[in-house]
């Protein structure tokens, strides 16, 4: 079976009740660029998807997307959480739903501390990660507490940003390129990282060029080409599948 047809048969989002997130038939535009072409795909619950493809496939437009970002703009699709509209909210209602988007750039708030930086995202007073919670699993940010946020390594801002994400009562996690410049030490904890926030049973997709590390965390891949979806099946498939890996991945 070819990709494309996998693609087809995998990614059509089904009405079942299973899927956790849903993305159904997404059309989105940078202004007049038509980005994301008819995008559909599913996320169950406690899953860790890999989100993968060439530069420019349209992975961060599409997480962008699920998050409700300004930009780009959904023309036409539905996008659901746990059954909830996600596609008919701003993206503040959103991440109240419980969708925590930590970005390419981290986005610290600059001229606060680490701890200010986690005050500041707790918008959900019932959350159970309290901030001295936090700190327990991020001994490093604990040490830097009192330190200003924008002056800590990029390792320990992808931390913060993470830890940020967390202080929120946050149900689905979409990481873009969260290995980015990164010692291969500190993509090994954020690894750890990712897997304890699955056991905690929150759903995470993330976006990586490092595909192989991002395939080897995940229960399951999909694979954008041209701003279109073309393939959805398990990471085990992907790791196995040379000729896939070489066309889409150029790895």
């Amino acid at each position: 079976m070819s990709a494309t047809a996998q693609a087809q048969g995998d990614a059509a989002a089904s009405d079942d009740g299973r899927a956790f997130l849903a993305c159904k038939d997404m059309h989105a535009y940078y202004g007049e660029s038509y980005i994301i072409q008819g995008v559909s795909f599913e996320v169950r619950k406690n899953e860790v998807v890999a989100l993968l493809g060439r530069n420019g496939a349209g992975k961060t437009s599409t997480l962008r997307t699920i998050a409700r970002a300004h930009q780009p703009s959904l023309h036409r699709g539905r996008i659901f959480l746990d059954g909830e509209p996600l596609h008919t909210m701003k993206d503040w209602q959103a991440a109240r739903a419980g969708v925590g988007l930590v970005p390419e750039d981290r986005r610290i708030i600059p001229g606060v501390t680490v701890e200010e930086n986690l005050i500041l995202a707790q918008i959900a007073p019932t959350t159970g990660w309290t901030i001295e919670r936090i700190f327990e699993r991020f001994p490093r940010l604990a040490e830097r507490r009192r330190q200003e946020a924008t002056t800590l390594s990029g390792g320990e801002q992808q931390m913060l940003a993470i830890a940020r994400m967390l202080a929120r009562d946050v149900r689905l996690v979409l990481l873009d390129e969260p290995y980015e410049g990164l010692a291969p030490q500190i993509v090994r904890e954020i690894e750890s990282i990712v897997a304890e926030i699955r056991d905690l049973g929150i759903t995470t997709i993330i976006v990586e060029q490092n595909a192989i590390a991002a395939l080897e965390l995940a229960d399951r891949a999909v694979i954008m080409d041209m701003g279109q979806v073309a393939f959805a099946g398990t990471a085990r498939e992907v790791l196995d599948n040379r000729e896939l890996r070489e066309e889409f991945l150029a790895i």
